[in-house]
């Protein structure tokens, strides 16, 4: 059997390099996620796709609004409000390198 590590020898350090504070939440993230494979999406769709609660996904949607992360379109149908929300391309950068961060860190879990 293959030993962990050398007797003596520290564990390499596994930093989070790349890894995006407001992305560790995972509400956010998988707004993210799925915002980057639609142009844009109502609140009400979003709520659906990610399960969420009115209150929970409003708040996680203004935390991203806030870093630049999303636009927002608010229009009327008729008399009723739709927000539309879609991902910028700070957001996506964002999420590419959250992404990547994750991979890295996976990749040296494997080592």
């Amino acid at each position: 059997m293959k030993p962990d590590r050398e007797e003596g020898a520290e564990p390499e350090r596994v930093g989070f390099d790349g890894l995006d504070k407001l992305l560790e939440h995972r509400v956010r993230l998988a707004t993210c996620v799925v915002l980057s494979r639609y142009s844009r999406l109502t609140f009400t769709r979003l709520k659906v796709l990610l399960d969420e609660t009115d209150g929970s996904l409003g708040a996680h949607l203004t935390k991203l609004d806030g870093a630049g992360y999303l636009t927002i379109e608010r229009q009327f149908t008729g008399r009723r409000p739709t927000s539309w929300y879609a991902l910028t391309a700070v957001g996506r950068a964002a999420l590419k390198q959250h992404v990547s961060g994750l991979q890295q860190l996976l990749d040296r879990m494997k080592g």
